[in-house]
């Protein structure tokens, strides 16, 4: 086995926009450095380190690969075992050929959802694919996307080489937890990844669980990323966080706009409102865990009037944006999220407001057929896929 560096040599790390070095390795995160002194939560940073989307991109003559990787996974002092880390998961030649599960490394316990935590250091795993078809052939490997994934060694049983040029389209897509796809059976089951392999595009997926709020780093970081399709789906943690008011609201989402059109004033844009949330729809946030741990509203209903969001509201005053846009934007386009999840699907959702690995797909064929199809927003032909 011979080791292939992972910096500056002939492995393409895609969905990654930083690289940070660690004591093990190299940690990939999905937004620039220089985002990090622009928020102060730390839980912005962690979920810019779960690695939806990102894949190590390459071709080899190897029947075998080895990808050393250190995991961080949580721990509530009740259970027995640490959250599940993941899969990875190896395409050859664009289709699916191995699933391994990534190992346990360092263990963050905790008390309970939001408590301190306190560090179990781990050790380095390995994960290994073999009995490859000999010959040259295209390899991804995609990270787990719930899982912060450090990269320690990659090893090879033959030649490694660099991708060739990619002559797909770049769709770069933000959002949020019910873009970034904890639930997924696996990092290519997020439904963008399902969407941008009917779509025949390359995916660079921005969603952060919890934290799809309009920031301005976003938007300028989406801005400066060369991109030939860009996605945005918003709303669902604006009212669970209850972080605008109607009156803040419009302005923020004019406000992104603006900035991403800055570098981008011709591509087609896609603005989609939420799928749906039963207890969010007519109720306001914040949302919170009920008794039986699915998502309720705890804002006033009373309040709706004074300004207080809702889905219902959000889906109302993005389509009245993208309207009044539209009339001197033609590359922008509005997609209601329940085409791609609607109110008769809530058993799919696993705690009242995440979809389960199923609707997933199920959304990702949903968005294919409808964003990718000849009269699409990204107007590419596909076979029709029904959801």
């Amino acid at each position: 086995m011979r080791t292939i560096s992972l910096v500056d040599g002939p492995v393409e790390l895609r969905g990654a926009l930083d690289l940070e070095r660690t004591p093990a390795g190299v940690m990939p995160r999905r937004l620039p450095a220089w985002t990090t002194e622009q928020y102060q939560d730390p839980a912005v940073h962690g979920v810019t380190m779960m690695p939806s989307g990102v894949r190590l991109v390459f071709r080899t003559d190897a029947c075998a690969l080895e990808l050393e990787v250190l995991t961080s996974t949580g721990q509530l002092d009740s259970d027995e075992e640490p959250r599940p880390t993941g899969l990875v998961e190896l395409r050859v030649d664009g289709v699916l050929a191995g699933r391994v599960q990534a190992p346990v490394g360092n263990v963050l316990r905790m008390a309970g959802p939001g408590a301190e935590q306190r560090l179990i250091p781990g050790e380095p795993g390995v994960v290994r694919f073999t009995g490859l078809r000999p010959g040259m052939k295209d390899v991804e490997l995609w990270l787990p996307q719930q899982t912060p994934t450090e990269l320690v060694a990659l090893r090879a049983d033959g030649e490694v080489r660099a991708p060739l040029p990619d002559g797909r389209r770049r769709w770069v897509h933000h959002g949020s937890s019910i873009s970034h796809c904890v639930e997924a059976d696996g990092p290519t089951g997020t439904w963008p990844a399902v969407a941008a392999a009917l779509g025949g595009v390359e995916v660079i997926n921005l969603s952060l669980a919890g934290n799809a709020l309009l920031d301005p780093y976003v938007a300028r970081t989406i801005r400066d990323l060369p991109a030939d399709l860009i996605s945005l789906k918003v709303g669902i943690n604006i009212v669970g966080l209850a972080a605008f008011r109607l009156r803040t609201f419009g302005p923020a989402v004019h406000g992104f706009l603006d900035t991403i059109r800055e570098g981008h004033p011709d591509t087609p844009l896609l603005l989609m409102s939420p799928v749906s949330c039963p207890a969010l729809e007519e109720s306001p946030g914040p949302a919170g865990p009920g008794p039986d741990g699915r998502i309720v509203a705890l804002g006033e209903p009373d309040d709706v009037a004074g300004g207080a969001l809702t889905l219902a509201v959000v889906r109302g005053e993005l389509e009245r944006i993208a309207v009044a846009r539209g009339a001197r934007d033609p590359h922008l386009h509005h997609l209601d999220g329940r085409e791609l999840l609607g109110p008769d699907e809530a058993d799919d959702l696993t705690d009242g407001l995440h979809p389960n690995a199923t609707a997933y797909r199920r959304m990702g064929k949903r968005f294919a057929a409808r964003a990718f199809a000849d009269d699409g927003p990204f107007g590419r032909t596909i076979d029709h896929v029904r959801g």
